[in-house]
């Protein structure tokens, strides 16, 4: 069928990649490894400070995932069962994520930064009884353990593939001040001790197809309430595929990408790693997206060519002060994702550059990404430009939730592709709820109910309008409202609160809202109300701001309506510049 946007595509993008190969994620590691063995596939250098460089080729990241799956197989992981990766962006995450596929398991990829009371969340909702973590956020995997099915402990150090200078340096300098020298608990596992005892050879051939489970991506889905939604292998390799033929100058084997941005968000994985393996490139990894410092020495020492990440990313290195004395014009391509683009940002980080910054739109349960600008062709201000190859897209009325409107009009947005995901873990209504069929099409696949208001332009390019579902975005890390509040209302002193996100324009990021009621008779202030939420939220997840009211604005039948109360916030926002 005829699309618009097959018109703006980008020279050499097909317009479909059918049929998709049935195959596991991780061929695409073995197709690498055994096209280029001797390939850095992963660069580390976690700090800026001089430490000398370590790397692994592709034959040897293959080679420590097949043992790491032999390990899991000793441990009796089994296929189906599902393994928590609990660290920041080092070669071990990457090791342990193909470990895990290899032994026929389910990544369950968490936020390190996540508090112990989220970690038991998420290890309880998953029945994860395996978790492998570094060694600095042990403490927090051993306060939990206890209220979950977690049997499996593998403990790693950050400096376990670091080369002999860069260890010793560590050992000498950081490890204790770190957190990073730990004693295990009886039982517990050391990440390279423990592989250390099995080759590769002793991998299981256990027989894993495009159908069976790959992966669990936390969600707020349409409710607020995170789940899991359940990415098979057939999606990822799809949406891999997407993104590799959208990025149609990609040189297999020749690439070098910076993957600054977390891999336990979907984003970083599929668009940052999996891309970056399937096209054989060099990852270099940046364990603190925050360390700035950081992520400008790692362009200066292994100068990537392609560059994913978040729009808070690109407008701090355009203003990292003496940018001008660093070169950063090996960027050719950089796909911003996770929150509006805007216009300054992108025009000011492509004059420091010489490369593109296209901005895109997609959403933990497709896995990662449906929609991009042309990285060569027009790119519209505000647009999440094109669907990808094999995407389809209606919007559909906010009345009836069915009614198929014209160009031009605002409605839902629905999708149905290759990498929709199979549906929530163990939540059958939610599924239902956000995958329906088409009346006019009851054979048809399913479409993937988005929670977004979009519009559709003649030429084919969407523009996101408003969040349905009222998720908030802050540094690419999903945030949901319902989780803030109910934490607020936990403190005895109050009643009622609401939370959202509002756009901080300096930072091109969200940043979180909210207002509160307190009980009568009881007081308490901003700063207390804030440290509250610091012991039981992740940083990214704390309200920058509380504003205290009389009451919420609510819907007859008591629904606290935090659209009013951010309308309201923009208005005073925009009256005071």
């Amino acid at each position: 069928m005829d699309q618009p946007w097959f018109k703006h595509y980008d020279q050499g993008v097909p317009q479909s990649l059918k049929p998709y190969p049935d195959k596991p994620l991780y061929a695409f590691l073995e197709e690498s490894a055994a096209r280029y063995p001797d390939k850095v596939a992963v660069h580390f250098k976690p700090s800026h400070q001089g430490f000398a460089r370590s790397s692994l080729t592709y034959r040897e990241l293959n080679d420590l995932s097949d043992r790491m799956a032999a390990a899991l197989a000793g441990l009796d992981v089994k296929k189906g069962d599902r393994a928590v990766i609990f660290m920041p962006n080092i070669p071990q995450f990457i090791i342990a994520y193909y470990g895990i596929l290899k032994a026929g398991a389910v990544v369950v990829a968490s936020n390190p930064t996540y508090t112990e009371r989220e970690l038991e969340e998420l290890l309880k909702d998953s029945g994860a009884e395996t978790i492998i973590c570094m060694s600095r956020f042990y403490p927090t995997v051993l306060h939990v353990l206890p209220n979950t099915r977690v049997k499996n402990v593998i403990v790693t150090n950050i400096k376990d593939y670091m080369n002999g200078l860069l260890r010793f340096l560590f050992t000498l300098t950081k490890e204790k001040k770190g957190g990073d020298r730990v004693e295990l608990a009886a039982g517990h596992h050391s990440f390279k001790e423990l592989l250390a005892k099995y080759t590769p050879a002793q991998r299981p051939r256990v027989s894993v197809k495009g159908d069976d489970w790959a992966l669990f991506q936390y969600s707020g889905g349409t409710t607020g309430v995170p789940k899991a939604a359940v990415a098979l292998h057939r999606n990822l390799v799809a949406n891999t595929l997407q993104i590799r033929a959208w990025l149609s100058d990609c040189k297999e084997g020749r690439e070098t990408s910076l993957l600054a941005i977390p891999l336990f968000h979907v984003y970083g994985m599929v668009a940052g790693m999996s891309l970056a393996v399937q096209a054989a490139a060099s990852m270099i990894t940046v364990p603190n997206p925050r360390d700035l410092d950081s992520i400008i020495d790692a362009i200066d020492t292994y100068h990537p060519s392609i560059f994913p990440g978040v729009p808070r990313m690109y407008n701090s290195i355009n203003n990292y002060k003496g940018i001008e004395q660093h070169d950063l014009r090996s960027i050719r391509a950089c796909i911003s994702g996770s929150a509006p683009l805007l216009l300054e940002i992108k025009n000011k980080f492509e004059a420091i550059t010489g490369g593109k910054l296209v901005e895109g739109y997609g959403m933990s349960e497709a896995p990662t990404a449906t929609h991009c600008n042309p990285v060569n062709g027009s790119n519209k201000d505000g647009s999440i430009g094109l669907p990808f190859p094999d995407m389809e897209c209606r919007i559909v009325s906010l009345d009836d939730e069915e009614t198929d409107l014209p160009t031009g009009e605002i409605g839902e947005l629905c999708l149905r592709g290759p990498q929709i995901m199979h549906g929530y873990w163990s939540d059958p209504t939610g599924t239902k709820n956000v995958l329906r069929q088409n009346p006019k099409d009851p054979n048809g696949a399913p479409w993937l109910y988005t929670g977004d208001i979009a519009r559709m332009d003649a030429e084919g390019y969407f523009y996101i309008i408003d969040r349905k579902k009222e998720l908030i975005k802050v540094g690419g890390y999903q945030v949901w409202p319902r989780e803030i509040e109910e934490v607020l209302q936990m403190h005895p002193a109050v009643l009622e609160a609401a939370a959202g996100g509002l756009l901080d324009p300096g930072k091109g990021d969200e940043i979180v809202r909210a207002w509160v009621v307190l009980k009568e008779g009881a007081t308490a202030t901003e700063e207390e109300l804030k440290k509250f939420c610091a012991d039981k939220l992740a940083g990214y997840k704390r309200p920058r701001s509380i504003e205290f009211r009389k009451e919420l604005p609510k819907t007859l039948i008591g629904k606290i309506l935090r659209r009013e109360l951010l309308a309201e916030a923009k208005r005073a926002m925009a009256e005071k510049k």
